[in-house]
């Protein structure tokens, strides 16, 4: 039986900041988009091909560095050397989103292309993805990082409510490694067009595997692949699992239930911009200004900071911009676990006292 214990108040104590002011509930996205200027709509193939030769220099650099590193910097060189394939990742993004080059087809190889490296599906992942953007914040729709109802959490095996603790709590850095495994190979999951894209795409990488990596082992060695490819991947990992948690998790963020669910409310207001080190923020493309991409994916990643400086004219108050810390890690992995229907969210450990008291 539950009780009224009390539950977490649903404000940030990382950011104890005063709560924004509500949106007008009758406000269109569209006219979020429309406040934008023209300019941070148009595609670039010079800065996209810059950024690509941005990732594949440091990405080359961080294995040169890798190759050559005393085994005590090793993971040093591992996450430098994640980070740095992570900004393969944000290319194939925007290929997913058709916003980095105007060509459908060409966005459709290099995207493929850029994921390869991370054995990542690239049909899979843009339509995924997708709906995650068309579903932000939706209880029960959306497909990241989506807190579980305690309804689900009760009906859910014991086993599996472990590991629904561990990857929201401190293991979230792997939550990304098996959202990728477990959804973008199964193409069975797809209709009609979708389903041969999809096929593709991961046949493509399967394919890859099989042909690289007895390669790999036998050149390398299984050190050599664990050194210069699983530990570089899990690091890659460590920033998709960081980014998309923190782009859409905090104590004062809710998901809503589809009757609730408003859109210009959860593009502007439930997506957080957060601030990196700089070097994080350079080698991957500012997927951290993640407000306007929110508000629409048509603006290329190397028009992301123009955007938002855009919305903080246009829409300041309403903005949730914070900065990476292990306080704002520590809150999340702590007490964003279930569904609150008033207080937004309530850790696991809070609400089995509820239920037990």
């Amino acid at each position: 039986m539950t009780t009224s214990l009390p539950v977490e108040p649903r404000v940030s104590q990382a950011f104890p900041t005063p709560i924004a002011p509500p949106l007008d509930p009758n406000l269109k996205l569209r006219t979020v988009i429309r406040s934008l200027p023209a300019e941070v709509f148009e595609k670039d193939t010079g800065k996209a091909i810059s950024m690509i030769a941005i990732s594949v220099i440091s990405v080359a650099a961080s294995y040169a560095l890798l190759a050559v590193c005393p085994w005590y910097l090793l993971p040093f060189a591992w996450f430098l050397t994640g980070t740095a394939l992570t900004g393969f990742f944000v290319i194939g993004h925007d290929c997913g989103h058709r916003s980095f080059f105007k060509s459908t087809k060409v966005n459709n190889w290099v995207g493929h292309i850029a994921f390869l490296p991370l054995i990542y599906p690239f049909h899979a992942w843009r339509i995924l993805h997708n709906h995650h953007h068309k579903h932000t914040n939706k209880l029960e729709e959306d497909n990241a990082w989506t807190p579980m109802l305690t309804e689900t959490y009760d009906a859910t095996p014991k086993a599996l409510q472990w590991g629904y603790h561990q990857v929201r709590g401190w293991f979230w850095w792997i939550g990304s490694i098996g959202h990728q495994l477990s959804r973008h190979f199964n193409w069975k999951q797809f209709e009609g067009k979708q389903r041969e894209q999809v096929r593709f795409s991961a046949l493509l990488v399967l394919t890859t595997m099989v042909i690289v990596f007895p390669i790999m082992f036998a050149t390398l060695g299984a050190w050599g692949v664990f050194k210069f490819w699983f530990m570089p991947w899990v690091g890659y990992h460590f920033w998709m699992s960081t980014f998309t948690i923190v782009h859409h998790t905090a104590p004062d963020i809710p998901y809503r239930p589809a009757a609730e669910w408003n859109e210009a409310e959860s593009q502007l207001t439930g997506t957080v911009h957060c601030k990196y080190p700089a070097w994080v923020e350079f080698l991957c493309h500012d997927i951290n200004v993640h407000i306007p991409h929110h508000v629409s994916t048509g603006i290329p990643s190397y028009k992301l900071r123009q955007a938002h400086a855009s919305l903080q004219e246009n829409w300041g108050p309403h903005l949730i911009e914070r900065e990476f810390n292990f306080a704002m890690m520590k809150e999340i992995a702590e007490r964003c676990h279930l569904h609150h229907p008033e207080n937004y969210y309530e850790s696991i450990p809070a609400y089995e006292r509820r239920v037990n008291a």
